[in-house]
């Protein structure tokens, strides 16, 4: 076994053990929130999978981007089968290890490669325009200072390191093929680097065409090992988590709000519609509606915030964000994400096994603020607008239940329709009952 072969076994031991700590660590930060009744059937599920995940149905409703997207999303599908290879060489001590047993459809599935890398490679550099030259508006909202705009512009950087691996891979092993170098197994003539690599390295020594070549192929496997934990402290983890998240996501229609049980029962035992409940099973003890803490959220709405791009979609689309007002569909995501992580660590250091007690003196309220909580007109404009179905209006209505039924609190302005729903049975302030003009019919 070769110096190379060992370092690489002990490079995916490495990766492998701090994958693992990591993407545990997710799971077990996704499901603090509480359970929750998928509805709806697996084939339906199925279905949206491959439509909004794997098909990228909803990108296309913004097509210019969507389109720049998709090559670099096709890209990192097909160049999978290259980092297979890679592996198995790595592991094997071996060279283009499919290259013998596929022959002329090898040559065309690398050749395939290479072009969807060149797409890939001008809309990375598009992106990156588009990020810090062109400035597009939904890029420079205010929750996207600092961080979350490092984070969207190192990806893209690594996209251009993982395209500059693979050419050099492939240009300098073209070149050795036609010199006759042992064990560069021809590939056939590559779509981009049967005449890149002559350009490029035509006139360099056997030895420098080595050196060059297994900078390629260390660079990508590199930087790939990078990207699986650089992901799980990053937005574009919806890599990852965007299948899944769209197979849990909600089937019911989108302006359908879940009922309140406690509520529905209450107003069901005051018309008289159910049997009332026996004095001594009563209790004194109010109920707490909504959510203060993303405990009190379910797992799927911390997948969500786990799963968001900040692609900022949601929030160009948000006529309440359009109007000036602080509501921004995605920073709420954003501060719910945050918030479990600070819970995550607090838990983690302090060796907190029972949730049920945990208290940091902190809630979502000191990320999320009342101003734009009440912002929000439920328009799910958000929520339609989302490539990848993550719902910000769930969480946003959880917790305005919280401030209106269990703190008994909510905006001033909302009063008067609060006092006329209970007086009337209606939002407007009227003179008598709603129901009073059915006594006509009598």
């Amino acid at each position: 076994m070769g110096i190379q072969q060992i370092a690489f076994i002990l490079l995916m031991a490495v990766v492998g053990y701090f994958a693992f700590k990591r993407y545990s660590r997710l799971r077990k930060n996704i499901m603090i929130g509480k359970e929750v009744e998928l509805e709806g059937n697996s084939s339906e599920r199925w279905k949206n999978t491959f439509l909004v995940a794997f098909g990228q149905k909803k990108m296309f409703k913004n097509i210019i981007p969507a389109v720049f997207h998709f090559f670099i999303y096709a890209a990192f599908l097909m160049t999978q089968v290259e980092l297979i290879e890679i592996i198995i060489d790595g592991i094997a001590g071996t060279h283009r290890f499919f290259a013998p047993m596929l022959g002329g459809f090898y040559t065309f599935l690398i050749s395939f490669i290479e072009i969807l890398s060149v797409l890939a490679f001008v809309s990375t550099i598009i992106f990156l325009a588009r990020r810090n030259i062109l400035k597009i508006p939904r890029f420079k909202k205010s929750e996207m200072s600092g961080w979350p705009t490092l984070d969207g512009n190192l990806i893209l950087y690594g996209e251009l390191l993982l395209l500059i691996g693979i050419f050099s891979m492939n240009g300098a092993d073209t070149v050795l093929q036609s010199i006759g170098s042992a064990h560069y197994y021809d590939t056939g003539n590559l779509a981009i680097s049967s005449w890149l690599g002559p350009a490029l390295f035509g006139s360099l020594g056997e030895g420098t065409l080595i050196g060059i070549e297994r900078f390629g192929w260390w660079l990508h496997i590199l930087v790939v090992s990078g990207f699986i934990i650089y992901l799980t402290y990053s937005k574009h983890l919806h890599i990852l988590l965007a299948f899944p998240n769209v197979y849990f996501a909600k089937l019911r229609s989108r302006g359908a709000i879940k009922n309140m049980p406690a509520i529905m029962n209450e107003v069901k035992s005051m018309m008289g519609l159910t049997e009332e409940v026996p004095a001594e099973e009563m209790t004194d003890e109010l109920p707490n509606f909504g959510a203060k803490d993303v405990f009190d959220l379910d797992w799927r709405t911390l997948l969500n915030a786990y799963t968001c791009t900040e692609c900022g979609r949601c929030t160009s689309e948000c006529p309440a964000n359009k109007t000036g007002k602080k509501l921004s569909p995605r920073k709420v995501m954003m501060d719910i994400r945050d918030r479990v992580e600070e819970v995550s660590d607090h838990i983690a250091k302090e060796n907190i096994t029972d949730l049920s007690t945990y208290d940091d003196g902190k809630s979502l309220f000191d990320y999320i603020t009342k101003e734009e909580l009440f912002a929000c007109t439920a328009c799910n404009a958000c929520v339609e607008a989302c490539p990848i179905m993550i719902d910000p209006l769930g969480p946003i209505l959880e917790m305005r239940r919280y401030e209106i039924l269990t703190e008994s609190a909510g905006p001033k302005d909302w009063l008067p329709m609060f006092n006329s729903m209970e007086q009337v049975g209606a939002v407007w302030q009227m003179p008598e009952a709603r129901d009073a003009w059915t006594n006509q019919l009598k």
